[in-house]
């Protein structure tokens, strides 16, 4: 048998219903945005002291923070919270408020930054900006001044606000920066307007010759483009598709894409790096295949794994290497003549100006009569947005790929006539 219903029950929600609709028709004819979710990231909802993290994560880099770090005013381990940051910074409360330059410089903004970009990653929201655009369109030209031109002409999710940039870019710095070098329509000009010098210009326009085969004016047998990152970390764990969008940019090519060192290959199972004999061959597609080397570059060349080098086809990618870093310049040393002698062109990355120009001064101190410059040092166009943590010492903050430089082993030497 029904029950009778009370029709004040059925009107309340069906008017509410009507209401929502006619607001969601009025700022659709009106193209209005539509109204924020309580979950859409803030500086409010995504500051929480690492201390108290609700990502167990960031509460253990909080203790790690206190373990390993020292305070920059009493040298002494770090005890003291910053109530700007969330981040453990200083020994205590007094030297927290005796660091002047701390608070003249307003370091806490930046380490905010990287407090709320790591717990908006954390926070289970959706992530609509990580749905990337497949191919593109051949009637449409691909501007690539910079993120945000970039991100309008291939049609990606519209960013509306930093925390979108930060996990986006990111992820694709390393395919753009890349993607930004060596494509025909860079953003990066020759001097005196940009920083590519004659010898960069020589060296760009052998490998574009073959990055554009529809523009060669003879055949060529050819074989996958080779990329070569020594040194690599994040940019070997990044998923197929991230490193598809170079694919995209560059048609109907085919990528090899070397990873090397012993950091290369990522056990995800068991959370650490795997070391193996062989290359671990990944193939994306017919247009991308990953190899991963868990051996130094001077052992794999020394092994002639990688001969002949082409200059045509082969490039070169140091993403932050530490060429001047006490813990790896012993193997740098090891590794540089055999990629100089390839005289392919390379390209390195820092995480900020004193990290690159570290990094050039070792090699102009240890080969200047070995190397051409290719391109002189200056921001990365594609350098992440994204806010870092060094956590062995708070007070440095980074972006990945922040510093571009690039140079090749010399083609043409001196010739003394005496």
């Amino acid at each position: 048998m029904l029950q009778s219903v009370n029709p004040a029950l059925i009107r309340r929600p069906v008017s509410a219903c009507r209401q929502r609709n006619f607001g969601s028709f009025i700022r659709s004819v009106l193209c209005l945005d539509p109204p924020p979710s309580p979950n859409d990231p803030t500086p409010e909802n995504r500051f929480h002291p690492w201390d108290s993290s609700p990502a167990s994560d960031l509460r253990t880099r909080a203790a790690f923070i206190r373990t390993k770090a020292l305070c920059p005013v009493t040298n002494k381990e770090i005890n003291y919270t910053c109530p700007y940051s969330g981040i453990p910074t200083h020994h205590s409360r007094e030297a927290w408020e005796q660091d002047t330059e701390y608070h003249a410089t307003k370091r806490y903004e930046l380490l905010k930054l990287v407090n709320i970009y790591e717990h908006d990653l954390r926070s289970g929201r959706e992530f609509p900006e990580f749905d990337f655009p497949e191919a593109q369109y051949r009637e449409s030209l691909v501007n690539l001044a910079n993120w945000d031109t970039f991100f309008y002409t291939r049609q990606f999710v519209s960013m509306d606000s930093d925390f979108q940039l930060a996990a986006v870019t990111k992820m694709l710095s390393y395919p753009m920066t890349i993607a930004a070098l060596l494509h025909q329509h860079s953003p990066y000009f020759m001097k005196p307007k940009g920083p590519i010098t004659l010898e960069g210009l020589k060296s760009l326009a052998a490998l574009r010759y073959t990055l554009y085969p529809e523009a060669r004016v003879s055949s060529m047998k050819d074989r996958p483009i080779r990329l070569f990152m020594l040194g690599a970390r994040a940019e070997s764990q990044l998923p197929g598709h991230v490193w598809k969008q170079l694919s995209y940019l560059f048609p109907n090519l085919t990528f090899e894409l070397h990873f090397i060192g012993p950091e290369a290959l990522l056990d995800r199972e068991r959370g650490q790096y795997a070391y193996s004999e062989r290359p671990v061959i990944q193939r994306l597609d017919d247009s991308m295949v990953f190899v991963h080397h868990t051996e130094y570059f001077h052992t794999l060349h020394e092994a002639q794994d990688f001969f002949p080098y082409d200059p045509y086809l082969d490039v070169f990618f140091l993403f932050h290497p530490g060429l001047s870093s006490p813990q790896t310049t012993d193997l740098w040393r090891k590794s540089m003549p055999g990629l100089l002698d390839s005289k392919c062109a390379l390209f390195l990355t820092g995480y900020h100006e004193t990290d690159i120009d570290n990094d050039i001064k070792w090699l102009e101190d240890n080969y200047a009569d070995e190397m051409d410059l290719l391109m002189e040092k200056r921001p990365n166009l594609y350098g992440s947005t994204k806010w870092e943590l060094n956590d062995m010492n708070p007070h440095e903050v980074f972006q990945f790929n922040q510093q571009v430089y690039g140079f090749r082993g010399k083609r043409y030497h001196a010739i003394n006539q005496d």
